[in-house]
């Protein structure tokens, strides 16, 4: 589907592993969403993924064959994708189909409205593999609170669209196959508002967001420790065994 005026579509377009995360990615994103804060032509960015679902998280093979230091480094860079979507001027809508796991739940959240299948599959899974979530926390204890937050990040159960939608973690849920239609529609929407007062909308909210602007660089540190107990080491080992 061709992008109407003003509205950029960013596509996650790895769909032989899901979607995955990868650095790659990470840094293609970044730029495409400086390259649209630049563009007055741009009113809207339209988020999504192709193929079976949206994200299923960050790219757990390539984290498996780096060094302590460069996984803290690729996570670093993730939250900068997630501080782009949260800086960037101008609204940006996610649609969410099949699936959004772990850092795909986070980089879905981190965006300013989303559209969620409610079929969709919704959890973070990173507690179980042994390492907490090193970013995204920021977002999701601003969209659903701490106490909330905590019980999602152990990720004892997946959450559907419909749960999602609920919870806060979603604008608007939709039957499986309209995803694509109703973000795109969302998207024209915002994109159709006066540029200045969108602007200024997601700016106020920004500069009154009532979460500490530090927790994803906690987050971090206790992911850093993580990876270095027994767990995590257990699960990296398995991934780098399927290369």
């Amino acid at each position: 589907m061709p992008s109407p005026a003003h509205v950029r579509q960013l596509v996650l377009s790895r769909p032989q592993v899901r979607n995955a995360l990868d650095l790659e990615t990470t840094e293609r994103l970044i730029a495409s969403l400086a390259q649209a804060a630049s563009d007055p032509a741009v009113r809207a960015i339209l988020l999504r993924g192709e193929g079976p679902g949206f994200c299923a998280g960050s790219d757990v093979k390539e984290m498996a064959r780096l060094s302590p230091a460069e996984r803290l480094h690729v996570a670093e860079r993730k939250a900068a994708l997630m501080r782009a979507l949260r800086d960037l001027d101008k609204p940006v809508v996610c649609g969410v189909h099949g699936f959004a796991l772990g850092g795909g739940f986070m980089l879905a959240i981190g965006c300013d409205a989303v559209v969620t299948a409610a079929d969709a599959v919704w959890r973070l899974p990173e507690v179980e593999l042994g390492f907490f979530p090193p970013w995204g926390i920021e977002a999701l204890a601003g969209r659903v609170g701490m106490a909330r937050a905590r019980w999602l990040v152990w990720g004892v159960g997946a959450l559907d669209g419909s749960e999602a939608g609920a919870l806060g973690l979603a604008e608007i849920v939709v039957p499986a196959g309209e995803v694509e239609e109703r973000s795109l529609q969302l998207a024209q929407r915002l994109a159709s508002l006066p540029a200045q007062s969108a602007s200024s909308t997601k700016r106020f909210f920004r500069e009154h967001f009532p979460v500490p602007g530090d927790l994803d660089v906690r987050a971090r540190a206790v992911y850093g420790e993580d990876c270095l107990g027994p767990e995590a080491g257990s699960t990296f080992g398995r991934f780098r065994s399927r290369d």
